[in-house]
């Protein structure tokens, strides 16, 4: 059973009018970047507020680079503007769905903090959230 210490929060760089479900980024995983595994998250938040699954937990992830053997990734749909800048276009749908889902993982996995991407790779924008530490700190480690 692997430790788990981060919830990492990652999005998907897609414009509003573009979709980014598991499947499809599995298929881009797969294709894009030649992983035998497929889609590097553990979790895909859709617009509509849909948690889908990806990687099985017990799975090493591939979405952060040097941390990935102790973290779980969590990935909402969107992250762009309709001009393609980054921002934080989450819905109230998802906001409340990831919400919903870092309260169970946090059951779970209590002593993991929860960070975005941009925390442990300040060249990466994603996830486009100003200060995910700050938005989630009820639910950090005490």
């Amino acid at each position: 059973m692997r430790t788990i210490t981060l919830l990492v929060i990652h999005c998907s760089a897609v414009k509003p009018d573009q979709t980014s479900s598991a499947a499809q980024i599995d298929t881009w995983h797969r294709k894009d970047n030649h992983w035998k595994f497929g889609i590097g998250y553990h979790y895909v938040i859709r617009r509509d507020g849909t948690i889908e699954p990806g990687r099985p937990e017990w799975m090493v992830g591939a979405h952060c680079l040097n941390h990935n053997a102790h973290s779980l990734g969590i990935c909402y749909e969107g992250g762009l503007d309709i001009n393609g800048e980054y921002d934080d276009t989450r819905t109230p749908a998802q906001k409340a769905a990831m919400r919903t889902l870092l309260e169970e993982l946090h059951a779970r996995y209590p002593r993991a903090v929860i960070v975005g991407h941009h925390d442990l790779d300040p060249r990466k924008p994603c996830p486009c959230i100003k200060d995910v530490a700050h938005e989630f700190a009820d639910l950090q480690p005490k």
